[in-house]
């Protein structure tokens, strides 16, 4: 090999090794930056959705998903932070399912109301009919 060869190979080496350590550093802050950590292991996200949706037969939402994949064996959040937006998320999921009952309660309530309606209608008319037989 010549020498010039050599000093080529070796600078070239030297350069793998820079970008190494490069990439590591970039990999290792990036990793320090993560405020959330995951259960799923090495299984996709959607794989453990789907496995979810045959295990409990109903589709599962992001937020649920991330609570399934967030926790520990023991139930407990993986971080403080996760627990907070599991939290926040029960919150909101109760606020929209009150929201939900009360919708339906109002429909019920104005049903009602017309068949209430309906059911005066139709006896007022009958007894005008009975009256009218009456008098004949």
């Amino acid at each position: 090999m010549l020498r010039y060869q050599w000093e080529d190979a070796v600078r070239f080496w030297n350069q793998r090794k820079e970008r190494y350590y490069d990439r590591k550093r970039v990999v290792t802050s990036n990793k320090q930056k993560q405020k959330f950590t995951h259960t799923a292991g090495s299984r996709s996200f959607a794989s453990v959705a789907e496995a979810e949706e045959v295990s409990s037969g109903q589709k599962v939402g992001r937020l649920q998903l991330f609570e399934i994949t967030h926790r520990k064996k023991d139930g407990s959040p993986m971080t403080f932070e996760a627990g907070q937006i599991m939290i926040a998320q029960m919150q909101a999921r109760t606020v929209e399912q009150i929201a939900e009952v009360e919708r339906k309660y109002e429909e019920l309530q104005q049903q009602l109301r017309a068949d209430a309606a309906t059911r005066k209608a139709v006896v007022a008319a009958r007894e005008a009919e009975a009256t009218s037989m009456v008098a004949e």
